[in-house]
């Protein structure tokens, strides 16, 4: 707990954006950088479970900074509507947790026509993040964090299908978006070298979240039967946001807080740079 607390208590006074943190490992490592002194944005869909979730993380961190703001990364114009009040009301962004995800059984559509996972998991988060940036850049060090999967080895990216033109598949489509995100990662790192603001991507281990909740009855006893607690999957994340030792660290993989090499397409520069500039036409930016 000592070593824990030494790690994360340069975290006082930084402001930090959580996506998708009303449950699962962006609720817990909100409870536990909140605990360590960040003022913490909750971005999330308005609903109950999101208040729900800022009451509860109050009342577990009681005088602690925990701000609810509505974000929902399948609409650009929410997404366009959150960076906006931000633009407005904060000087400065230290740590952008994309974190946010889901898992449809069935095909889903983005309110923006884009098939749900790499809509939400992928564009969402980049244009957000790209939103966001003058923000990370105003200060005086930065970084963003790409909640991935050690599943996106078996990914691939099919540029012509991004809207569900040729058929879907549930995990075919997961394994996509989480290459998406490790790409994503490392060509933003390339792009931002120079600079103060790093990126950096993650696995945080197979965990008990409810990104299965639409998956049939048996894949969830599963996976409530074999994964760890939340409370290790947050582990990463918490690691990456708040530990001095990886200031200036960029560009890298932490398969459960383990520095690794990605693998499968991910490190592929080509690749990378044409999803960047791919992505960049579909949401509308330079």
């Amino acid at each position: 707990m000592e070593a824990h607390m030494e790690k994360t208590k340069g975290m006082i006074g930084k402001t930090v954006i959580i996506t998708g943190a009303n449950s699962g490992i962006g609720k817990q490592t909100a409870l536990e950088l909140a605990r360590s002194g960040a003022r913490i944005v909750l971005a999330g869909r308005e609903s109950p479970k999101s208040q729900a979730a800022h009451e509860e993380l109050l009342a577990a961190a009681p005088g602690a900074q925990l701000e609810l703001r509505a974000l929902d990364l399948s609409s650009f114009e929410s997404i366009r509507n959150f960076t906006g009040g931000i633009a407005r009301d904060i000087d400065r962004i230290d740590v952008l947790l994309n974190n946010a995800g889901t898992m449809p059984k069935r095909l889903q559509l983005t309110a923006d026509g884009f098939e749900a996972q790499i809509g939400i998991n992928h564009l969402g988060h980049y244009l957000l993040t790209r939103l966001l940036l003058p923000k990370l850049q105003a200060g005086h060090e930065a970084r963003i964090i790409h909640v991935s999967s050690m599943l996106h080895t078996r990914g691939d990216i099919d540029f012509e299908n991004f809207r569900g033109q040729k058929g879907y598949k549930t995990f075919d489509a997961y394994y996509q978006s989480k290459l998406a995100n490790v790409l994503f990662s490392n060509e933003l790192a390339r792009r931002l070298e120079g600079s103060q603001v790093t990126s950096n991507a993650l696995h945080p281990g197979g965990i008990q979240t409810d990104i299965m909740r639409d998956n049939n009855f048996l894949i969830r006893w599963i996976t409530r039967l074999m994964f760890k607690p939340v409370t290790e999957g947050a582990k990463t994340s918490v690691m990456l946001a708040s530990d001095p030792e990886l200031a200036g660290v960029s560009g890298r993989y932490f398969d459960q807080c383990e520095e690794k090499p990605p693998g499968g397409k991910a490190l592929d520069p080509e690749l990378a740079d044409r999803l960047w500039k791919h992505s960049a036409e579909l949401v509308g930016m330079d």
